[in-house]
């Protein structure tokens, strides 16, 4: 039986080949390597999303350097402040960030704060307290007791912060101790948040929205102004959300788009990785065809285990394509980066799991900027130093007792 081919899948947005967004009279040849405007163009017509110019990203790597950026926007905030996170855990920087924010409502700033009912559910009580009596709105999105089972696996996993309807942020990074630092040993874990800039910030403040409105009866006032945003930069954007449904979903496409339309070099980032068997052999088919892919996963600091033996039941077959695998070894790999040809980069809060592509409701940036994808691409070198490739051969004579981990969570594996 011949290999199966990743194709179009009955009801997909994806359903017309992707080279339809080409001109037909287009030879295959012009077709190779798709410029900036190309992919632009796939991305728009197969999402259906427009992207929109003129803006400006900061990626930022680690606590060191994205907590000192959120607080410094939260504290010169004048207006507004919407802020939704999965993770809002204990310690010293959940404080910080709670007495920011308690600090400007008192100023007459409006403070938004939505947080997820099973991810933010260690936060400590008095903080909550606090925010509510300086003028927090705190808002709680789908508390487990209060839903059907079937909703319950559905969760708000997206990370956003939004100041003045001007400046906003997003990324893989939550509210905790477990975020701080540098990446420098097992207690700081890797991660990547990026600091956004002109109109793309638009579609960062829909996603905080669209949560918001699920959670509470008043969904802006007159503090919000609705203002044009001025150009702050180059960068392409096209803000693409995930929300917990049945069937194909944006979030898929867009990663099916820039996999199939790569010719180079693909490189991944993912905190948690359990595809399901078409984006396992759609990764495949990317390296089959002459395309780099590498994938950067956790090695020993994983913090779920169950998500790592789930990860590497695909090793074989990705191995076998071509697909380069790499495990960070420092600390917990938590950065949620995809970088295509030195074109395109898309950062959020999307791993490559069933439950972000199926279950959760997320948020990705498809940038189109050269100067950004090169940055990324410099943090991937980085991060390759300190990582264990796995070798194929090293890999196919790993014990019986390591093989049946493995299996032992394919029953729960659409979950992780």
């Amino acid at each position: 039986m011949p290999p199966f081919v990743p194709g179009p899948r009955c009801g997909s947005p994806a359903d017309a080949a992707l080279a339809d967004a080409a001109p037909a009279d287009e030879a295959p040849a012009a077709q190779a390597e798709p410029d900036e405007q190309r992919i632009r163009r796939r991305l728009e017509r197969l999402i259906g999303i427009a992207a929109t110019e003129g803006n400006t990203l900061l990626p930022l790597r680690n606590g060191d350097e994205i907590f000192p950026a959120m607080l410094e926007s939260i504290r010169s905030a004048e207006r507004t402040i919407d802020m939704m996170t999965y993770v809002y855990w204990r310690g010293d920087i959940a404080r910080r960030f709670a007495a920011a924010l308690c600090e400007r409502a008192k100023a007459g700033v409006r403070v938004r704060l939505l947080l997820d009912g099973i991810g933010c559910h260690p936060i400590e009580h008095d903080l909550l307290d606090d925010m509510s009596e300086s003028g927090v709105t705190v808002a709680w999105f789908r508390k487990p007791l209060l839903l059907s089972p079937f909703k319950q696996n559905h969760r708000c996993h997206r990370k956003v912060l939004v100041v003045d309807e001007t400046v906003a942020y997003t990324g893989g990074v939550g509210i905790a101790e477990e975020w701080c630092g540098d990446a420098r040993n097992e207690h700081e874990w890797r991660d990547t948040h990026v600091q956004v800039r002109g109109p793309a910030v638009d579609g960062i403040a829909a996603a905080f929205a669209q949560g918001w409105a699920e959670c509470h009866d008043e969904l802006f006032d007159d503090r919000d102004r609705f203002t044009p945003h001025e150009s702050a930069g180059d960068a392409v954007v096209q803000v693409v959300r995930g929300s917990a449904s049945i069937g194909w979903q944006d979030m898929q496409t867009l990663m099916r788009v820039v996999l199939e339309s790569a010719q180079h070099r693909v490189r991944l980032a993912t905190a948690y990785f359990a595809p399901d068997d078409y984006f396992t052999e759609l990764l495949g088919s990317t390296a089959r065809r002459g395309v780099e892919v590498d994938i950067l996963l956790p090695g020993p600091h994983a913090d779920k285990r169950v998500s790592l033996l789930a990860g590497r039941q695909h090793y074989d077959r990705l191995l076998a394509d071509g697909v380069r695998v790499w495990e960070y070894q420092p600390t917990m790999m938590h950065a949620k980066i995809l970088t295509m040809d030195g074109i395109v980069s898309l950062v959020g809060s999307t791993n490559f799991n069933r439950r972000s592509m199926d279950h959760d409701e997320e948020i990705m940036l498809a940038v189109i900027d050269r100067e950004l994808t090169a940055t990324l691409d410099g943090h991937f070198e980085k991060d390759f130093a300190v990582s264990e490739r796995i070798a194929p051969g090293r890999w196919r004579r790993r014990s019986h007792l390591h093989r049946a981990k493995e299996l032992s969570v394919t029953p729960i594996r659409r979950f992780l």
